[in-house]
C-alpha cells in the first residue's frame, strides 16, 4: 500500500511505488466472499433510489414498446423462475445470447446473473464459423436468438425472442422453491458472470471471463460518480448489448433507475428523432456517429437536441478535430470519452465533468479504486508522468483470465494482478490519459518506430479526406512502411501523389507515406473499432502497384 504522502494530488502517481492511483473518492463494494449476484447488486441499489413505478425502463425507439420499471422487475423474477424450474439452469451453466439490442436483453441477462448462469454474447452478423469458435470456448447449454440469426447456432437448444414461447417463460409464474435459494445456487460476488469475447493483445478471439465483482464494481462505480437530478436520466444505448460498452451502460443505468432507449439497428434519423420526442439527456455512442453528427450540419438540422447534457463515447479514441468541432456544435454538452478494454469491464479511465471533457485528446482520469502504471516496453521498468510506454492496469474490474488459455491469460494478467494492455499512452501531470497507439501496430522502419496515429492525425487535417488509417506494409528493404487507407470526401479528386506531398513536409523522411489506397468507407467492428488487421489483408491482396 503507497504512503499517501508520496501521492501527488495533481496526478496520482506515487513517487515509492511509480504507479499511479485513482484520486476520485473510494467506492464500498460488497465482501468479495459475499452472496451476492450483480442483478441483486442492482435491484438493491435500485430500491435505494426507486424512480416512480411506472417510469420507463425500457424502450424501443422504432418499435416504441416501453417496459415500466415494476413490468421489468416482474418479468426478471418469473424469467428466472421459469429458466430454473421449466428449463433446468443452474448456477455454472452458460447461456449463448445471440441478437441485435431489444427490451427482451436486459431482462434476460438480469435473469441469468441472478441464477448464477453465465451469459456469453455474440455478435449477429458473425459468420457461423466464428460464432461456432464462441460456442467451443463458452460450452453453453443452451441459446437465445432472435429467428433470423438462429440457424447459426449449431446443435443446440435455443429459444426464439419475442416467440410465444420465451413470452411464456417471462409471464407464466413459477413459485421460487427452495432449491433455488439453496447454498448449492447462492451466487458469489467470484463467480463467474459473463464469457464475452476478444482478441486481446494477440492472436485469434478469446473469451474473456468476467465477474460478478467486475461488473459490480461497474455498476457501484457508476452509482458513486452520478450527478444528482431532479428527474430521472433518459439514456439512449447505441453500442450493441453484446459489446462490454453495451452491457455495463444498461446495467449502470437500470440500477440507477434510469430509462434505456435502443433500437435493433442504428438508424441516424430515428436517433435524432428519439432525441427530440423522448427528451434524451445521455447517450451512449461509438465514434463513427459522433463523427457523423459533426460533420454533416445538414443531417441534425430540425431537430430539437437542447435536451442533451451527456455525450459518452468509447470503443475508439476520437481524433482532435472531431472534439473541436464537438465542442463548437454542443457548447453545453459533455463529451466523455472513456479507456477500456473487454478484459478490464470497460471503463477504467473517464471524462466525468464539462471541465474534464475539456482537455483535448485525453480519454479522463483513472476511476474509483483503479490503479495505472506507465511501462517501457524493452527494460519493463516504471515510467513517471509525461513518459509514453505500454499502459498497465489493476482494480476491481480486472477479467479472472481467458477460458481455457492458460498461456494467454499468463500473458496478459501477471501474479500482481496488473493487467498488460498492449496500448502506448502516458498520463500528463494532471492524471489524465492520452493513448497514442497499440503497440503492435507501430510500424518499424529501418529501426525506426513510426506511430500510425501520427499520420492518420496529419491525414485527417486535410479537407479533402473523410477518414484514413495508417498499417504497416512488409518491405525487404526498410522491415516495414507506412501505408495509407483514404476516404475522400464526395465529389474530390485528390490523388495519391497530392496526399504524398501534403504528409511528407510535415513529417522526418523516414515516416512518410509510401502507398495510399482509396476505399469506400474504412472496416470497424460493433463498437467503432477501426479493424486494421482487415485493411493489413486488403493491402497484401492489393499489392500490384510498386511501392
Amino acid at each position: 500500500m503507497a504512503d499517501q504522502s508520496t501521492i501527488d494530488p495533481k496526478s496520482g502517481f506515487c513517487s515509492q511505488t511509480k504507479t499511479f492511483h485513482s484520486l476520485r473518492p473510494q467506492v464500498p463494494l460488497p465482501p468479495l466472499s459475499a452472496s451476492i449476484s450483480v442483478a441483486d447488486y442492482a435491484f438493491s441499489l435500485l430500491q435505494s433510489f426507486p424512480p416512480p413505478p411506472t417510469t420507463a425502463a425500457l424502450i424501443d425507439a422504432v418499435t416504441g414498446r416501453r417496459i415500466s420499471f415494476e413490468e421489468f422487475i416482474r418479468r426478471t423474477k418469473t424469467l428466472s423462475s421459469s429458466l430454473h424450474h421449466r428449463l433446468g439452469l443452474r448456477k455454472g451453466d452458460t447461456a449463448f445470447i445471440l441478437s441485435p439490442n431489444s427490451v427482451d436483453i436486459p431482462i434476460l441477462c438480469f435473469s441469468l446473473f441472478s441464477l448464477g448462469v453465465i451469459l456469453s454474447t455474440g455478435n449477429p452478423i458473425s459468420s457461423k464459423q466464428e460464432i461456432f469458435h464462441q460456442i467451443q470456448l463458452s460450452k453453453p447449454v443452451i441459446a437465445f436468438s432472435t429467428a433470423d440469426v438462429a440457424s447459426k447456432i449449431p446443435n443446440l437448444k435455443t429459444i426464439v425472442l419475442n416467440s410465444p414461447e420465451f413470452e411464456s417463460l417471462v409471464t407464466s409464474s413459477t413459485p421460487i422453491g427452495e432449491e433455488l435459494q439453496g447454498a448449492s445456487n447462492k451466487v458469489n460476488q467470484s463467480d463467474p458472470a459473463a464469457i464475452l469475447y476478444s482478441s486481446g493483445t494477440t492472436g485469434r478471439v478469446k473469451g474473456v471471463m468476467l465477474t460478478h465483482r467486475n461488473l459490480t464494481y461497474m455498476v457501484a462505480a457508476g452509482q458513486a460518480v452520478r450527478v444528482e437530478r431532479k428527474s430521472p436520466a433518459v439514456s439512449y444505448c447505441a453500442v450493441p448489448f453484446f459489446h462490454v460498452y453495451g452491457l455495463c451502460y444498461f446495467l449502470r443505468a437500470l440500477a440507477m433507475g434510469e430509462t434505456v432507449v435502443l433500437m435493433a439497428r442504428f438508424d441516424m434519423k430515428i436517433m435524432l428523432r428519439a432525441i427530440e420526442e423522448l427528451r434524451i439527456t445521455h447517450m451512449a455512442l461509438a465514434p463513427p456517429v459522433v463523427v457523423a453528427m459533426v460533420k454533416d450540419p445538414k443531417l441534425i438540422q430540425g431537430y430539437d437536441l437542447s435536451s442533451l447534457q451527456v455525450v459518452g463515447c468509447g470503443g475508439a479514441p476520437l481524433r482532435k478535430s472531431i472534439i473541436q468541432q464537438f465542442r463548437q456544435r454542443f457548447p453545453d454538452v459533455i463529451l466523455g470519452q472513456a479507456y477500456g478494454l473487454t478484459e478490464s469491464t470497460a471503463r477504467v479511465f473517464g471524462t466525468l465533468s464539462l471541465s474534464e471533457s475539456q482537455v483535448i485528446g485525453a480519454t479522463g482520469k483513472l476511476m474509483p479504486n483503479c490503479q495505472a502504471k506507465i511501462v517501457d516496453p524493452k527494460t519493463g521498468l516504471p515510467l513517471p508522468p509525461g513518459s509514453p510506454g505500454e499502459l498497465w492496469i489493476r482494480g476491481p474490474s480486472i477479467m479472472k483470465g481467458y477460458v481455457d488459455d492458460e498461456e494467454a491469460t499468463a500473458a496478459a494478467l501477471n501474479t500482481e494482478g496488473w493487467l498488460r494492455t498492449g496500448d502506448l499512452c502516458y498520463i500528463d501531470n494532471e492524471g489524465y490519459l492520452f493513448f497514442m497507439d497499440r503497440i503492435k501496430e507501430l510500424i518499424k522502419y529501418k529501426g525506426y518506430q513510426v506511430a500510425p496515429a501520427e499520420l492518420e492525425h496529419l491525414l485527417h487535417s486535410h479537407p479533402d479526406i473523410v477518414e484514413a488509417a495508417v498499417i504497416p506494409y512488409p518491405d525487404e528493404e526498410s522491415g516495414q512502411v507506412p501505408v495509407a487507407f483514404v476516404v475522400r470526401q464526395n465529389g474530390s479528386a485528390i490523388d495519391e501523389s497530392q496526399i504524398k506531398n501534403f504528409i511528407a513536409p510535415q513529417v522526418a523522411p523516414y515516416k512518410r507515406i509510401r502507398r495510399v489506397i482509396f476505399i469506400d468507407s474504412l472496416p470497424r467492428n460493433a463498437g467503432g473499432k477501426l479493424l486494421r488487421k482487415e485493411l493489413v489483408k486488403l493491402s497484401l491482396s492489393n499489392a500490384t502497384s510498386k511501392l
